[in-house]
């Protein structure tokens, strides 16, 4: 009989530095403890998987306008607090880089590297006006039903 994998999931719900750097931190620890882990990104957390880049897409004024005015990819997320017109992410940064700790962008790519499941909200992308091609590679899309499957069986399920 095989044995059932204990289940992590995650809302990344944030947008906020700091609060993805936490889920990304909780979300590879529980993967090597050899969790099935699923952080499932809506509203501002989708925000952590937009590409650096601009990509030119056709687009509406209103996602146009949403486009600019979100933050591009993880590096551009302000903080929750302490944010000081861009100085706080800076000094995050620069305490990351001190404690050699991983950065946002290298949390994410261990998170792909370990396997867990990256997955965008399709409703929250069809709201927002963000397309696929916007976005990280290598993450899956869904709606809340997939989620709730994940949640369903899992043991910890945290909303950040």
């Amino acid at each position: 009989m095989e044995e059932h994998k204990e289940g992590t999931t995650i809302v990344l719900f944030s947008g906020e530095m700091d609060k993805a750097i936490a889920a990304f931190i909780i979300a590879n620890g529980a993967a090597a403890y050899d969790h099935e882990v699923t952080i499932f990104f809506t509203f501002w957390g989708l925000n952590a998987l937009r590409k650096d880049e601009p990509v030119k897409l056709k687009k509406g004024w209103l996602e146009n306008m949403f486009g600019r005015m979100m933050p591009r990819g993880p590096e551009k997320l302000g903080l929750s607090k302490m944010n000081y017109m861009g100085m706080g992410p800076k000094m995050i940064r620069h305490v990351l880089k001190k404690h050699n700790a991983l950065t946002l962008p290298q949390l994410i790519e261990l998170a792909q590297e370990q396997g867990i499941k990256l997955v965008a909200c399709t409703m929250t992308m069809d709201l927002l006006g963000l397309q696929k091609e916007e976005l990280l590679d290598g993450i899956e899309y869904a709606g809340v039903a997939a989620y709730l499957g994940d949640a369903s069986q899992a043991k910890v399920n945290l909303f950040i």
